[in-house]
């Protein structure tokens, strides 16, 4: 956690830093009064929340120092203030909860976000002080979403968080996996259980759960949180000094970065992505693909023709 005196210089930081969307949104054409959020619902309840959200694997694991604090404030603030609401971390990333935690304590006033974490351990007594400690860090007092890392000790905890569920001490409920492995496992689980949400890895290059994932969670009424949207970065080396297609402005995609998710965002199947980053023109950049135009089939596949005749 930081203190009072580290709060006070995130704070200055913070003002210094919120001058940069500013000279990034230059860059995105948009009128004075900004589109309307893009939302698609949640299928077990029809709850509607922005299709572009945040990651934190990586990017908010930092050591705390004002320096740092002060630009994951900045980035926060960002998302926010775009419209932005979901919240995706675990105890699997280093300190990331604990930042988003500290960051949103230091927001007044505090944002409403929903927030998702997940259980990453073995055993149900561990899981159990898991969540409790996510809670804790992330200061929450009810998360929106938990859901099993990897598939972890995934019967375990699904047992458990079906009857936290049940208590109302958690509104959803999911599976999860970044690896791209273990999809057989994973297609089981959806098929068996009640789950609201699945999160794994999509995007123009990685279009594998297209058979798989995506039509399977249509079928069984579960949305879907995707990681991993720019194939941790490689996207944009396969794109580099190449010029965006003129249709793309027709899309409302401004950057590549738009470009990659809006194609994500076409699929139907798709309820939430989750790009991570820690640059703050690179999350208004992100958030730029939350209003606009949604590709349509058609677009869609002209998108994919695009990118696999420059990459």
């Amino acid at each position: 956690m930081i203190d009072r005196r580290d709060l006070i210089k995130l704070g200055a930081g913070a003002l210094a830093l919120t001058s940069l969307p500013v000279a990034a949104e230059q860059a995105i054409p948009l009128t004075r009064k900004r589109p309307p959020v893009i939302h698609r619902p949640i299928p077990s309840t029809g709850e509607l929340i922005p299709v572009i959200g945040m990651g934190t694997s990586r990017t908010f694991d930092t050591r705390g120092d004002p320096e740092s604090m002060a630009n994951l404030t900045a980035i926060m603030q960002t998302f926010t203030e775009w419209g932005g609401t979901v919240i995706d971390s675990s105890p699997m990333y280093g300190k990331a909860e604990q930042r988003v935690g500290d960051v949103l304590r230091a927001m007044q006033p505090a944002p409403a976000v929903f927030a998702a974490t997940k259980v990453w351990v073995k055993g149900e007594e561990k899981g159990v002080a898991q969540m409790q400690e996510s809670e804790r860090l992330m200061n929450v007092e009810r998360f929106d979403l938990i859901a099993v890392h990897n598939l972890k000790d995934w019967k375990t905890h699904l047992a458990t968080l079906k009857r936290w569920k049940a208590e109302d001490r958690v509104r959803y409920i999911g599976i999860t996996t970044s690896n791209g492995r273990n999809h057989k496992e994973f297609m089981e689980v959806m098929k068996s259980e009640p789950l609201d949400f699945v999160q794994f890895s999509y995007n123009i290059e990685d279009r594998e759960t297209e058979q798989t994932l995506l039509p399977l969670a249509a079928d069984r009424g579960i949305a879907t949180m995707i990681n991993r949207p720019y194939q941790r970065g490689s996207l944009f080396g396969d794109t580099r000094g190449h010029e965006l297609p003129a249709f793309a402005a027709e899309l409302d995609c401004y950057s590549w970065g738009q470009f990659f998710l809006k194609f994500i965002l076409a699929h139907p199947a798709v309820t939430c992505i989750i790009p991570a980053t820690s640059k703050v023109k690179h999350m208004v950049d992100n958030m730029g693909a939350n209003v606009g135009v949604v590709p349509d089939a058609d677009q869609r596949a002209e998108m994919l023709r695009v990118f696999e005749s420059v990459s």
